[in-house]
């Protein structure tokens, strides 16, 4: 086993490596002339960048000083976002960088085979090896008997030209015309293009692909910080009683506190919930990303939620990284009801929540049959897990509607298929059997505070009554 370990870490410390260096060989070595001040600083671009991303992931992960852990977070984290679309980028370059090349033959061709001269388009006069013009020997032939006048208009009299010994005569007849080729055929003159074509072609498509990069980094942080958009689903059920048609749940998933997202984020996060004016709130996990010590002040602001019937908790993943029953404490002490593999029944449905899978490894992992085993199956039942592959025991429990989070969607594309592959549902609302999943993207995000096509979200579900 640890072999394994072993060799899946240098196969992917290899390809990290391998993918790292083709970017700084497309962005530094290709657009210069040689060594240099710039290969340098791109190397050590790079390598600081992964350096930085390493640091922020251990700090954060091993406990380290809160304030140490935002000092890395910040540049270690958006690293990770860029050096993902600069080898998306560059990668696509490869495709456009033929294209350009061949457009620019193309245009150099055009130019050189365009007329020469003033005037009408005819060719520039060039002097052949007699002293003669192109042109005037042309209009020589073309004039027969009477084409001297015009020969004679254009080209000095024979007499006049100077002697082979002739000191006079100028440097150009004395050498080869570099305007003709061997057999005396005029010529096109070579234009002087300064860096070369390849050159030109690397620089361009360098620069276009860092642009790219950048500008997506920057729009999918913009989309984070500025705060999550409310999504509107309505959910029929077939068991919920036409008293209840209309019932507002306010969902969200994957706040992500930690050394990014901090107090003026949750903030936004409560704001938002509280204008849907929701009936029930329901927070399905990945809440925090460290410590009651360091985060309690940035979670202070749900304190703030306010329902018709409450806010309810359930644990992600991330809360056993970070000291779940902390949290469990924690967010009791704010106002929210935690739901550990416990059910509550609510006016007109059965409110069940259960720990997540990840809790197994601390004796504390879902447990179905305690949150759901005795209740009245004739009553509707809309179940808080974190993690949508909880939906099988939800579907043999019948259940009527899991509320998830975990997937965020993908965050960041093309993320969105490695998340699919390992979640039953990615984002939205899906049937199994009789049972309903409805999967949020999240609010907030893990690692870089950015996203690329998947969009943050809060969900206002709106269950309707089949007998309605």
């Amino acid at each position: 086993m640890v072999i394994v370990f072993v060799l899946v870490a240098v196969l992917v410390l290899a390809v990290v490596v391998t993918a790292n260096w083709y970017v700084w060989r497309r962005l530094f070595r290709d657009t210069t002339r040689g060594p240099g001040p710039v290969r340098r600083a791109g190397a050590v671009l790079i390598a600081g960048g992964w350096i930085l991303a390493v640091a922020a992931l251990v700090a954060e992960r091993s406990g380290a000083p809160f304030r140490l852990q935002q000092v890395l977070a910040w540049p270690g984290y958006l690293w990770l976002a860029l050096s993902i679309y600069l080898l998306l980028a560059v990668v696509a370059g490869e495709v456009v960088r033929p294209l350009l090349h061949r457009f620019l033959e193309h245009r150099a061709r055009r130019t050189n085979q365009a007329p020469q001269g003033p005037g009408s388009g005819a060719p520039a006069p060039q002097a052949n090896g007699s002293g003669v013009t192109a042109v005037s020997a042309t209009a020589a032939q073309a004039g027969g008997a009477g084409g001297t006048t015009a020969a004679s208009a254009t080209a000095p009299d024979a007499a006049s030209q100077p002697g082979p010994g002739d000191s006079t005569a100028p440097a150009a007849a004395s050498r080869p015309d570099r305007g003709h080729d061997s057999e005396g055929s005029p010529q096109t003159p070579a234009t002087p293009i300064g860096p070369s074509r390849r050159l030109f072609v690397s620089r361009v498509v360098a620069g276009a692909a860092a642009a790219a990069a950048v500008g997506t980094v920057g729009y999918g942080t913009y989309g984070v910080l500025r705060g999550p958009k409310v999504e509107r689903v309505t959910v029929p059920l077939a068991k919920l009683p036409r008293a209840a048609h209309g019932y507002r749940i306010a969902v969200v998933s994957d706040v992500h506190l930690g050394p990014v997202l901090g107090r003026g984020f949750a903030q936004k996060v409560v704001d938002t919930i509280n204008a849907t004016q929701p009936d029930l709130i329901a927070v399905v996990g990945d809440l925090v990303d460290g410590s009651v010590k360091d985060l309690g002040p940035a979670a202070a602001p749900l304190a703030q939620l306010r329902a018709r019937h409450g806010s309810y908790f359930v644990t992600g993943n991330h809360e056993y990284f970070s000291g779940a029953e902390q949290w469990v404490e924690e967010v009791r002490r704010l106002g929210l009801d935690p739901l550990e593999n416990a059910r509550k029944e609510m006016p007109y449905f059965d409110l069940a929540g259960v720990n997540d899978v990840a809790g197994e490894e601390e004796g504390q992992g879902p447990d179905f049959a305690k949150a759901l085993g005795d209740r009245d199956t004739a009553r509707a039942c809309v179940l808080l897990a974190h993690q949508p592959v909880q939906i099988h025991d939800a579907v043999e429990h019948g259940v009527d509607l899991q509320l998830s989070g975990h997937t965020h969607g993908g965050q960041l594309w093309p993320g969105n298929l490695i998340a699919s592959g390992a979640n039953p549902t990615l984002a939205g609302l899906e049937r199994y059997g009789d049972t309903q999943l409805y999967v949020s993207r999240g609010a907030g995000a893990w690692g870089p505070p950015t996203r690329v096509g998947a969009p943050s979200d809060i969900t206002l579900i709106e269950l309707a009554s089949k007998q309605a």
